[in-house]
């Protein structure tokens, strides 16, 4: 089972890639949605390439409803957990 911390890791590489802006200024508790040139595009973009690295597939309702890092490792631990049982 890979740990929050990990998952937190790997989402924070993916968002840095997909966004552009640095890992210095990516906190987990921000909102990704408030920073500048971070759209619904690059957002989509950022949960298909997660998807895709942890091999889940998210919830559409939990995609819609993510706004920081911290929403995400907790929706992908969930589904990696859900995927596990």
């Amino acid at each position: 089972m890979t740990a929050p911390a990990d998952i937190l890791r790997t989402v924070t590489e993916i968002a840095v890639a997909e966004t552009g802006i640095a890992e210095a200024d990516l906190r987990p508790d921000a909102d990704l949605r408030g920073m500048a040139g971070v759209d619904s595009v690059r957002v989509l973009r950022m949960v298909a390439k997660i998807e895709k690295t942890f091999d889940i597939e998210l919830e559409d309702e939990d995609v819609f409803g993510l706004s920081s890092l911290d929403d995400v490792v907790l929706v992908v631990d969930r589904a990696l957990r859900e995927a596990a049982a």
